[in-house]
């Protein structure tokens, strides 16, 4: 734990705004990730650590099918230090999984189940996979990307497996390879509950989470375990000032954010694990069936979710039913900024509820508002516990003073360790122990944080992080497309919409509704274009760049009108 000298408190203006249960520093313990299951289960053996479809399963219980799985991985050759992929919705195989990859030594490779083959291919490559679990549902995409490279571990499972009164899966069922493991029928096999005894590190990688830089190549942010245990007990702590006042028996986390980023398995299964709460797990999020299992509960006490989570929920027809201000613990957002009524709109219904900001270089985690302390409209927040952040200018890298417009720069121990297998980026972006962020901010004079622009041209539409790129170099593969420019256009349910404009070529025709049917073919789901506009010319600069950003702004004047 860091001494609070004079000249730590003088760098941290914001420290006396911290709610009062946060301490301005934290005494992580120094162990591998895996740890923070072990404790759980041993103080609070009996405590449902996951409710699925009705199906629980308590921490005891899962302590153990964790370590027999991680035994289990073992047995079929997985190593310490081996990339597996992990391409799953919520589900109790996913949590599992999760923590018996850290308890063999292996690395989770978090892999979106949206992922087309091409993106699942490059990440392969990449990080040189050893293995990959995963689900039926996706078994169509995994056997087009084994054509082109070979994973010498396969394992899939049926989401329903877990769910009592449902037939099980059977390698037939799921017409499994030669070769590839059916999950259920692994974990039988393994009957061993004695903790594999490895040597981990807290500095040995323990998640690799791909993202999208400047350039639009996906890195791989590597995160240790000593990340995680950090994010673990961060969370835990920052969240604490309202949820720790809610005894243990009663403590529930909504899990309906992605566990195949790092933002849903930090805030909510780590959060789930360390706080002993409940993980109440949906595989997507559907607003029907979302308020349909809110109310099968009298509390929940934490639910992190992005802006278009909250607004389906506060404005659903079921809302006033279920008096959503009793029911909820915190309702946090992140992921894109949270439009100002509807945090007004969260407030007046009685939630707290907090705005806050992070990256997946920075475990997800970096800069939230106060629960229940001062809150600034506008602001992202206040730095985490053992945090520094400086606002500097871009050009010359020299802090500025408050008010002035800069790069969010932060060192924490919350940062990654680097990009996986990329020096260079990862050059780019570390230095001397401090993250360059991308984002252009200012501070005030309490060290409350407003995000003003993006030095990235990320679309971030319903928390998805979407880089134009991607879908321009989609569509200017049709024959009929010259050239085209996408940006990202503000909307109050999903934060933004994609929007593509489109060049022809001379005498080329095609319609918008057949190149959004192309896009759809080549491009993960929620890259697709939600429009498609046909211009005689694009702007961009003499040297061709796209000015995206003239686009963007004759969007945002029509919505004003």
């Amino acid at each position: 734990m860091a001494p609070l000298t004079p000249d730590v408190i003088a760098r941290r203006p914001w420290l006396d705004k911290l709610d009062p249960a946060v301490p301005p520093s934290i005494n992580y313990p120094w162990f591998p990730a895996h740890e923070l299951l072990r404790i759980a289960a041993n103080v609070e053996p009996e405590k449902s650590a996951i409710y699925f479809y009705g199906t629980e399963i308590n921490f005891w219980d899962l302590q153990l099918l964790v370590i027999r799985m991680a035994n289990a991985l073992i047995a079929h050759g997985i190593k310490k230090g081996d990339r597996i992929g992990l391409m799953m919705p919520n589900c109790p195989q996913f949590v599992i999984t999760f923590w018996a990859i850290l308890h063999a030594g292996a690395i989770v490779v978090n892999l979106n189940p949206m992922y087309t083959a091409a993106d699942l291919i490059h990440i392969a490559k990449k990080t040189e996979l050893n293995g990959i679990v995963t689900f039926d549902g996706v078994l169509p995409t995994l056997k087009q990307m084994l054509k082109e490279i070979d994973i010498p571990f396969v394992m899939v499972t049926r989401v329903t497996d877990f769910i009592d009164g449902t037939p099980r899966s059977t390698r037939e069922d799921l017409a499994l390879e030669p070769g590839w493991h059916h999950f259920s029928e692994v974990l039988d096999a393994s009957t061993n509950v004695t903790p594999p005894q490895l040597p981990i590190e807290h500095s040995d990688p323990a998640v690799i989470q791909f993202t999208t830089g400047t350039t639009g190549t996906p890195k791989g942010a590597t995160l240790t375990h000593r990340n995680v245990v950090v994010a673990s007990y961060s969370v835990n702590e920052w969240a604490g000032s309202i949820l720790n006042l809610i005894p243990v028996p009663r403590r529930t986390v909504f899990c309906v954010l992605p566990y195949s980023h790092v933002y849903g398995e930090v805030c909510c299964m780590c959060y789930g694990i360390i706080s002993r709460s409940t993980q109440i797990l949906l595989p997507r999020f559907d607003p029907d069936e979302v308020m349909e299992t809110l109310a099968k509960f009298k509390e929940i006490t934490y639910f992190p979710a992005v802006p278009t989570m909250i607004s389906a929920v506060l404005n659903h027809p079921r809302a006033p039913e279920l008096d959503l201000g009793k029911k909820f613990g915190v309702f946090n957002s992140g992921a894109a900024p949270c439009p100002p009524e509807l945090l007004k709109k969260a407030r007046d219904m009685n939630i707290f509820v907090a705005e806050g900001w992070g990256m997946s270089e920075t475990t997800s985690l970096g800069i939230t508002n106060p629960y229940i302390g001062l809150k600034k409209d506008g602001s992202i927040g206040i730095p985490y516990p053992d945090a520094d952040l400086k606002i500097v200018d871009i050009n010359t890298g020299e802090e500025l003073p408050p008010y002035e417009r800069g790069e969010i720069v932060i060192r924490s121990p919350l940062v990654m360790k680097g990009y996986w297998n990329d020096p260079e980026e990862t050059a780019k972006v570390l230095k001397d122990g401090w993250l360059y962020t991308g984002d252009i901010a200012y501070r005030d004079e309490d060290g409350y944080i407003f995000i003003v622009d993006r030095s990235k041209d990320i679309i971030i539409s319903g928390g998805y992080n979407i880089y134009p790129r991607d879908i321009d170099e989609t569509l200017i593969k049709h024959p009929a497309v010259k050239d085209v420019i996408t940006v990202g256009i503000p909307d109050e349910y999903r934060g933004e919409i994609v929007k593509s404009f489109v060049q022809l070529v001379e005498g080329a025709s095609v319609t918008e509704e057949e190149l959004i049917a192309f896009c759809r073919e080549h491009l993960a789901a929620y890259k697709v274009p939600r429009s498609i506009e046909f211009r005689p010319q694009l702007p961009r600069t003499g040297v061709g760049k796209a000015l995206r950003r003239k686009l963007r702004d004759e969007e945002i004047a029509k919505l004003k009108k």
